[in-house]
C-alpha cells in the first residue's frame, strides 16, 4: 500500500511540473466541477489552470475526526459489560484525498481515495463526465447512484454528521432469511449514467450500475435466473424539478444566507437479483428540499420491496419503508441549529411495530479556515410491536442513545 501511495504522489508531482502554462489561484471560478466531497466553488485552496481555461486541475481533501457514544438497550449484542455501552470512542469517518478537473472544455473528471476505508471501498470514486450540452451529459465510472438526496448532498456539507438511520441500517427480515439484510440506500456504485439540466429547472439521471455497492470494484454479475436474458444489474433513474434554478448541494452554508431554492424529485431503481440467489430489490422514493435565506428544510420518503427468487423458496415478499424530515436555521452567521425526525418500518409492512428516531444537532463554521464542528444526539423509540420480543429485536444492532461530535477540515 505504501508503494501505491508513493507512486501516486510522484505522478501528481510530475503532473504539476508538466503543465507549464498554468496559474495558481486562491480559489476556482468553475462551479461546474462536482466531486461529491467538498464544494469546489468558493473554497479557499488552490488549483492549476491553463490560460485559455480549457484545462483545470484541483486537488482537494476532507478529514473528519469524531467522538462517539452509543448506549444499547439490546439483548442481541451479548455484551459482557452490563452497562451496554459499545462502539464508543474516537473514529475517523472519512479521510479523503482526491483531485477533480476539466479538460478540452467539455470533459470533467474526479478521483478520490478514502484512507479510513479498506478493500474496494478504499477507492471512493473514480469517474469522468462528457458534456455534449447542458441537457445531455454522460458519466462513467464509480460515483453516487441517483437515489436518496441524503447521499447526493456533498459529503461534508450535510446538516448532521450522521445520515438518517432508516437509510443506512439493514432491514430486519424473518429469522430464517435474516442473513440477507440490504439497506434502503444504494450509495456509490460502478456504472454509466446519462444526466442533464433542462432550462435550469428540470434535472434527470438515468443509469445502469453493478448493484454491488462501494465495496466491489470488479465485474461479478451474471444474467437473471427468474427474468431470462436480463443482466443482473441495478437500473436506476431520478427526475427533479427546481422552479427557482438548480438546488445547491449543501444543507446550509454560512456564505449563502440570502438565497431561495426549491427542489422536488422522484427516484427509483430495480436491482435484479441484488443479493446472491435471494431477491430482486425494487426501491422508490420522493424527496423535497427548500433553501430560504438562513433556513433549510428537506425530507424524503422511500421504500424497499424484496421479491425473493424461486431458489429462495419463500412465498412471501418483503416490503420495508422509511422517511425523515429535517431542518436547520442559522441563528448567527456561523452557528446553525438542526432538528430531524427519522421513521423506519424496519421489520416490514406485514408485521406490527416501527422505529422512531428524533435527533437534535448544532453546527459551527469557523471563519476563513474551512473548519466545521458538528454535534448531534439521537434517540430510538419503538412503537406498536405485538410482543416484547418483537420490540427487543426490531432495533437489534442499533443504539438507543447515540451522540456524535465531529470536527471536519476541508480544502
Amino acid at each position: 500500500m505504501k508503494y501505491i501511495y508513493s507512486k501516486l504522489s510522484i505522478t501528481l508531482l510530475l503532473f504539476s511540473f508538466l503543465i507549464i502554462p498554468v496559474t495558481a489561484q486562491n480559489n476556482t471560478d468553475d462551479n461546474d466541477i462536482d466531486n461529491g466531497v467538498i464544494s469546489s466553488a468558493g473554497r479557499q485552496g488552490f488549483s492549476f489552470q491553463t490560460k485559455n481555461k480549457k484545462f483545470l486541475f484541483k486537488p482537494y481533501a476532507l478529514i473528519q475526526i469524531a467522538g462517539k457514544f452509543n448506549y444499547y438497550d439490546d439483548e442481541g449484542l451479548n455484551l459482557a459489560d452490563q452497562d451496554k455501552v459499545a462502539n464508543s470512542g474516537f473514529a475517523i469517518p472519512n479521510a479523503i484525498i482526491g483531485f477533480s478537473g476539466r479538460a478540452f472544455g467539455r470533459l470533467t473528471f474526479n478521483f478520490a481515495l478514502n484512507a479510513s476505508q479498506s478493500g474496494g471501498a478504499l477507492l471512493q470514486q473514480a469517474w469522468f463526465d462528457v458534456k455534449m450540452k447542458e441537457a445531455l451529459q454522460l458519466r462513467a465510472g464509480k460515483f453516487k447512484t441517483p437515489y436518496n438526496q441524503a447521499y447526493l448532498v456533498t459529503l461534508g456539507e450535510t446538516l448532521f454528521p450522521v445520515l438518517p438511520s432508516s437509510l443506512t441500517t439493514g432491514v430486519n427480515l424473518d429469522k430464517s432469511l435474516n442473513a440477507v439484510k440490504p439497506n434502503i440506500a444504494t450509495g456509490f456504485d460502478l456504472g454509466i449514467e446519462l444526466h442533464g439540466l433542462i432550462k435550469q429547472k428540470w434535472g434527470y439521471q438515468v443509469g445502469v450500475f453493478n448493484g454491488t455497492g462501494i465495496d466491489v470494484n470488479t465485474a461479478t454479475k451474471t444474467t437473471s435466473d427468474d427474468h431470462k436474458g436480463i443482466p443482473s444489474l441495478l437500473y436506476a433513474a431520478r427526475f427533479a424539478y427546481m422552479p427557482f434554478g438548480p438546488m445547491p448541494t449543501y444543507q446550509g452554508n454560512p456564505d449563502d444566507l440570502h438565497n431561495n431554492k426549491l427542489l422536488f424529485a422522484i427516484s427509483g431503481n430495480y436491482n435484479v437479483e441484488a443479493e446472491d440467489e435471494s431477491s430482486d430489490d425494487l426501491r422508490a422514493g420522493f424527496e423535497f428540499a427548500w433553501l430560504k435565506n438562513r433556513f433549510y428544510i428537506s425530507g424524503e420518503a422511500y421504500m424497499l420491496r424484496m421479491n425473493f427468487t424461486k431458489r429462495m423458496q419463500s412465498a412471501a415478499d418483503f416490503t420495508a419503508w422509511g422517511a425523515y424530515i429535517q431542518g436547520g436555521y442559522f441563528v448567527t452567521s456561523k452557528l446553525q441549529t438542526a432538528l430531524r425526525y427519522d421513521f423506519f418500518d424496519r421489520n416490514g409492512t406485514d408485521k406490527d411495530g416501527s422505529l422512531n428516531m428524533p435527533a437534535v444537532g448544532l453546527n459551527y463554521f469557523f471563519s476563513r479556515c474551512n473548519l466545521k464542528l458538528q454535534a448531534m444526539y439521537q434517540y430510538i423509540g419503538r412503537w406498536g410491536h405485538e410482543t416484547q420480543l418483537d420490540r427487543d429485536m426490531d432495533d437489534n444492532g442499533m443504539a438507543m442513545h447515540s451522540a456524535t461530535v465531529m470536527l471536519q477540515y476541508t480544502f
